[in-house]
């Protein structure tokens, strides 16, 4: 094991004696295991901080290593994933970003281009490797003016979903405001018209079908981080 796999094991075996001494019954104490698990989590946030670089990427995968057929993943069916009116799409911009004019499907198609073929990694343990192209977020939130000292980077969806990221992994070179899917424009399962695609953070830190992004001080949360997982998910 590296001494990263060996901390994170370390951390769980942490959480795991820890309860050990937490009785969900005690009247006296009925948040105790609460508590602690939110401390453990907030300390778990701290240390994946601490190991990320934004100058170590994640591993990339050759065109023959593509997962087929590709995986759907979401907290619906398939049948419910949005259908965006790609013609009248607009990606509303908001906190501390200078140029709030909302942008078009088309104006972000105008932009350089990068792609990468990378993998998604769910936190229910499943893995599958997919080939992503779009905008690179830190050259978009340049262009915007964003404030890239603020802390803070959040998403809104038309699916209802939401979430954040910090600043430095939405400064990473690999983190995409992703357009395209295995070469094709991305479809309402996969996300369409945009979503974010961040290969050094979890699946679900990973929003489709973008309708606003905004750069903030203030902790936005997430849809499955105000709900217990943890917010930072990533190396």
């Amino acid at each position: 094991m590296n001494r990263r796999d060996i901390l994170l094991r370390a951390m769980a075996l942490g959480v795991s004696t820890g309860l050990e001494g937490c009785n969900y019954d005690d009247p006296n104490h009925p948040d105790l295991a609460d508590k602690f698990l939110h401390a453990m989590s907030s300390w778990n946030d701290r240390v994946q901080a601490a190991l990320f670089s934004p100058h170590t990427l994640a591993p990339t995968f050759k065109a023959s290593q593509i997962t087929m057929p590709p995986r759907f993943n979401a907290f619906y069916d398939i049948s419910q994933a949005p259908v965006v009116d790609q013609s009248s799409y607009r990606l509303a911009l908001g906190g501390q970003i200078t140029d709030k004019t909302p942008w078009s499907l088309s104006q972000l198609q105008a932009l350089p281009q990068e792609g990468q073929i990378t993998r998604l990694i769910c936190v229910e343990g499943w893995r599958v490797i997919g080939q992503w192209a779009g905008v690179p977020l830190g050259q978009f939130l340049r262009r915007v003016g964003a404030d890239t000292r603020c802390r803070y980077v959040s998403f809104q969806c038309a699916d209802g979903y939401y979430s954040s990221i910090d600043m430095e992994s939405a400064l990473h070179p690999q983190t995409l405001l992703a357009l395209q899917f295995l070469g094709q424009p991305l479809t309402p399962a996969f996300g369409a018209p945009v979503r974010l695609r961040i290969p050094t953070k979890l699946g679900f830190k990973n929003p489709k079908s973008l309708t606003q992004l905004a750069v903030t001080n203030v902790y936005p949360g997430g849809y499955w981080e105000d709900q217990g997982y943890n917010w930072f998910s990533g190396s």
